[in-house]
């Protein structure tokens, strides 16, 4: 960090007006540019605290010189840019936002998309549209929740048909527009199209984005333990173990805890027992996060360590069945084998693979469980994979 950096960042007023002055009437672009580039470095208080430092300076004098800084995306200044340029804007300065939003680049046209927010133009709303579904996800976040401010819904119902398609990045380009958009109407359209995904964990990660975790518990608690159970699984290999804090974890793992208990949430529970000892035992999912994320990945670790284990496995056999959302779970934790042999004759040939491997690692495969399940697959190469078991 150079020295200007650190004199706009540090605590003696003398040295960041001075700083923040500058950076705002120079322009000074580079400067901009390299604060930005610190945003993985800095605290979310430093960063606010840059932010109000820069608003500061702003006037109506010079407010436009904020459009230099729009070449450089940052989600921790796109408040005070775009605030401030809506709190000066006029007709000229619309239409320059529009211009720069048909031409510009993905970080240009991210801050314009807020912009259209703020002043709610609706001759933005072609731009948006054109833009809605921009691999930068930044800017098709941007204009989808600007799309809703704007009660524009072709993009809303481009996105609801995109949860038909045959291709999972299809699908989860449009979870993440309605996500963005803000429409709780689509949560149960995004709920199903996740029961039949490949990439289930990636949407279950959205859906508490949309909808509070306790809302959708006392809307449909199977389905809000199905999301829960399959953010359990994501967490560290395709979620950030920081989402704890925004699915709100350790508050839900409590209320739980604290609830009667059936074999739904026994299989939650044990599997989220499971997960955060793998957690907390292998330094490579903790080494690179923040001292409060450590912290909460161990206080719920210490929260489940107190649950009953023994009733949650006497509950979770109930779940061994085609039916059920939490099969797979409970596969993993069972160890009745009677009950998981009758799944070898599930319409579900993925089921009964898992079923095998299951036996397998309980030491209790034999050929007849092989022969059994080989005459309900059709599918040539699980059936390579039962030979080869």
């Amino acid at each position: 960090m150079n020295n200007e950096l650190k004199k706009l960042t540090s605590k003696n007023p003398k040295d960041f007006d001075e700083v923040s002055y500058s950076l705002i009437n120079k322009p000074d672009v580079e400067l901009f540019a390299q604060l930005v580039e610190q945003d993985d470095f800095l605290f979310d208080f430093v960063k606010q605290n840059v932010a109000n430092r820069l608003s500061k300076h702003c006037n109506e004098k010079n407010y436009k010189n904020l459009l230099e800084f729009l070449k450089y995306y940052s989600p921790s200044y796109e408040k005070f840019i775009i605030s401030t340029l809506a709190k000066f804007a006029n007709e000229d300065l619309t239409d320059n936002m529009l211009e720069i939003f048909e031409n510009g680049t993905d970080d240009e046209k991210t801050y314009c998309a807020k912009f259209f927010s703020y002043i709610k133009d609706p001759l933005a709303i072609e731009i948006l549209n054109k833009n809605a579904f921009s691999q930068n996800p930044n800017l098709s976040s941007n204009c989808a929740s600007t799309l809703a401010i704007l009660n524009d819904k072709q993009s809303y119902d481009k996105a609801i048909s995109m949860l038909d398609s045959n291709d999972d990045f299809t699908i989860l380009d449009g979870v993440k527009f309605l996500i963005s958009y803000g429409n709780k109407d689509s949560v149960q359209k995004i709920i199903q199209t996740m029961k039949k995904s490949s990439m289930a964990e990636n949407i279950a990660g959205e859906i508490l984005y949309l909808i509070d975790i306790f809302e959708l518990y006392k809307n449909n608690p199977t389905d809000c333990l199905f999301i829960v159970n399959l953010i359990i699984n994501g967490l560290g290999e395709i979620l950030g173990l920081s989402q704890v804090f925004d699915y709100r974890l350790y508050e839900f793992f409590e209320m739980l805890i604290n609830t009667q208990k059936n074999s739904k949430i026994a299989a939650v529970l044990i599997n989220a027992i499971d997960k955060f000892d793998t957690l907390t035992e292998n330094d490579e999912y903790l080494f690179d996060e923040t001292k409060d994320t450590k912290q909460e990945i161990f206080d719920i670790k210490k929260l489940l360590s107190n649950i009953d284990y023994a009733q949650l496995y006497n509950l979770i056999d109930e779940e061994l069945n085609p039916n059920s959302l939490f099969v797979y779970t409970a596969l993993e934790f069972t160890e009745n084998e009677n009950k998981v042999r009758e799944l070898l004759i599930s319409n579900n040939q993925t089921l009964i693979l898992k079923s095998l491997e299951i036996l397998k690692q309980l030491e209790s495969l034999t050929a007849e469980d092989k022969n059994l399940a080989l005459k309900y697959v059709t599918d040539e190469n699980i059936k390579s994979i039962i030979q080869a078991i």
